[in-house]
């Protein structure tokens, strides 16, 4: 397996990177690629239980995150930590990013389309637009957040950004051999999806079903593929 990560996940809500793109995951590392995790928020309002506090539904969530990560075979999880609802366009959110992409050096970063219209958590187009912000060309220019050269992390150019959620897809990877990973991955997330009752999966099978159509195998993620030029 090469040291080299071949992709970041940069995530809204810990569950977010399994629903979107957790079957890609577990192919890439059967692979050999390494792949890193970065949660930006903590999840904690993602309940109707109001005998949570916050503060424990983070935990939870959290080690939910954890388990996911370990069953896909995921590198290493970062967790920012930000507020669930919390997410702004700002200063300190895009200098955390490019400090996880500098020290990572990944080849693609995959996040939440931030162009999706209409229904869409406004955390997943937040992350979208500060990701692709951090990558470039933050993430490239040195003079961009010289403190990060402080800290000993160099520039980075990032090759291709994967969005997932997006309306108008233009890459597809085949999952039809880890769509079952996926879903057990999925089921980490207790708090969120209980243990993935048979309606919910049935009816993630047909969205990979369509996100396949007109392709020669059963069931895909897909994703808005950019490629990075300089």
């Amino acid at each position: 397996m090469s040291d080299e990560i071949y992709l970041m996940v940069i995530s809204p809500h810990p569950d977010d990177c399994e629903f979107g793109i957790a079957g890609t995951v577990a192919r890439l590392v059967r692979e050999g690629k390494q792949v890193v995790y970065v949660i930006c928020t903590n999840g904690d309002k993602g309940t109707s239980d109001r005998t949570l506090s916050p503060r424990k539904l983070a935990e939870i969530r959290e080690r939910e995150q954890l388990a996911a990560a370990e069953l896909l075979g995921v590198k290493e999880t970062v967790f920012l930590r930000y507020p669930d609802q919390g997410l702004e366009d700002c200063h300190e959110f895009r200098r955390d990013l490019v400090r996880v992409i500098r020290r990572f050096r990944p080849r693609i970063v995959a996040t939440a389309d931030p162009h999706r219209r209409y229904m869409w958590h406004r955390d997943h187009r937040i992350t979208g637009i500060v990701a692709m912000d951090a990558v470039y060309p933050y993430a490239r220019d040195h003079l961009s957040y010289p403190e990060l050269l402080e800290e000993g992390l160099e520039p980075h150019k990032v090759r291709e950004i994967w969005f997932w959620g997006a309306e108008e897809p233009n890459f597809r990877m085949d999952i039809t051999d880890t769509i079952d990973i996926k879903f057990a991955a999925l089921a980490c997330h207790k708090s969120q999806v209980g243990d993935v009752p048979p309606e919910m999966r049935e009816r993630l099978k047909e969205f990979a079903r369509l996100q396949a159509e007109g392709e020669s195998f059963e069931y895909a993620e897909a994703f808005r593929r950019v490629e990075v030029r300089y």
